[in-house]
């Protein structure tokens, strides 16, 4: 019995939901974080409507983005918007303060901080400096580092 109060507590800290309030009270500190995770509750529906919303227009601009494939810098904008969209959908299921935490894991902050610097640079070759091969590169190197 033990194991399924354990294995129950765990599903609610994944999908965002208080384990136990003495000890979320406990545990409340002044860090921006913190206090933007508080107030940002919403239920079980609204976490899977806004996952799936989220989700949904990401793979759209995703799939959307291979009609203008041989337009690197429209491509780039699109598929990297598709991308932020389905980052951010993950944000809807564990909450934004457990995702940063989980893309800071010592085993994931190469991939992550290759990931969003190929990001950054994608928009930038493709917003300011028009230059198709450097979006490619990029676009490249986010594709592999969302791969790794």
């Amino acid at each position: 019995m033990e194991k399924m109060n354990s294995a129950v507590e765990r599903m609610k800290m994944l999908v965002g939901m208080e384990v136990d309030e003495e000890e979320a009270s406990a545990q409340q500190s002044d860090s921006f974080i913190d206090d933007f995770n508080r107030n940002c509750t919403l239920s079980t529906t609204q976490r899977f409507y806004g996952f799936a919303i989220c989700l949904a227009s990401g793979l759209a601009c995703t799939l959307l983005s291979m009609l203008v494939f041989f337009n690197p810098i429209k491509f780039g904008i699109a598929f990297t918007l598709g991308n932020l969209l389905a980052l951010g959908s993950t944000g809807f299921l564990i909450g934004p303060k457990r995702q940063v935490t989980m893309m800071l894991d010592p085993v994931r902050i190469y991939a992550t901080a290759i990931y969003l610097a190929s990001i950054i640079i994608a928009l930038f070759c493709a917003l300011y400096v028009h230059n198709k091969f450097l979006t490619l590169f990029a676009i490249i190197l986010e594709f592999g580092a969302l791969i790794w």
